[in-house]
């Protein structure tokens, strides 16, 4: 029976269905319980606890992965207790104390270098670079957004790539290093266009029209709000009418001939 809600949930999931979902995971959980299955019990409820990330319900989400680690801990299983000590890191930043996250990420760190999981990697480092330039701490945090990128490139994470390359460019911009800051967005450009995400590539633009602004370079800067006014026009994006204002005030601010 507990697989059958796991398979119910799944299936609410996958439709956005978040409080079915959390039943199901729920029923799924006091199921496993009964029958004392502790690897089923840590899977039904490090599920429950992503239902609750996802819902914002982040106490709960805390206590369901604080009772995975502790089984999880007990069988010694490292990959697992790494994922769970991310979950646990992502939790205190969606709460807004990125600074707990901190003893998270590298106790998971140090469990997840020796098994070359560099997927997980990627997306670690990728997280201790967000909080590095969240303290302006630019070196260290591009020193961790490089790391990213290589764990990336050793899986083919696209979707990670583009991020990265966008959080380091926004560092780069944050710290005034324009032209890296340019290198990066560029970069960060043609992997969401491998990827077709048309928001990541708006975004991406408009950092990269700031950069141009930066030096005075206006006709790049107008060519990045251009693109950006396509996509949000052609993908009905939100920030149409915003985006639409800054391309015709960068455009009045070019001298007339």
């Amino acid at each position: 029976m507990s697989d059958d809600h796991k398979h119910r949930a799944r299936i609410f999931l996958h439709r956005g269905q978040l409080t079915q979902a959390k039943a199901a995971y729920e029923q799924a959980v006091a199921e496993d319980r009964l029958t004392q299955d502790q690897r089923a019990l840590s899977d039904s409820l490090g599920n429950l606890g992503n239902v609750h990330a996802l819902s914002g319900d982040l106490d709960q989400a805390e206590t369901c992965y604080r009772e995975v680690l502790h089984i999880q801990r007990e069988e010694q299983n490292y990959q697992a207790i790494a994922h769970t000590l991310v979950n646990l890191g992502n939790l205190h930043v969606g709460a807004g104390t990125a600074e707990k996250a901190r003893p998270y990420y590298l106790e998971a760190l140090d469990l997840l270098t020796p098994l070359n999981d560099h997927r997980a990697l990627g997306i670690l480092y990728h997280n201790l670079g967000m909080e590095e330039a969240r303290l302006a701490r630019w070196d260290h945090a591009t020193a961790y957004f490089t790391q990213a990128l290589d764990a990336h490139r050793i899986v083919g994470n696209e979707e990670g790539l583009a991020l990265t390359y966008s959080q380091m460019g926004k560092t780069f911009l944050d710290a005034g290093d324009v032209r890296q800051a340019e290198k990066c967005l560029n970069n960060a450009s043609e992997h969401f266009i491998k990827l077709g995400n048309a928001p990541g590539e708006a975004a991406v633009l408009r950092l990269l029209g700031d950069a141009y602004i930066r030096v005075a370079d206006q006709v790049s800067a107008i060519r990045c709000l251009e693109r950006v006014l396509f996509l949000a026009t052609h993908y009905r994006l939100p920030e149409l009418n915003r985006d639409r204002e800054s391309l015709n005030h960068l455009r009045q601010s070019l001298p007339r001939p």
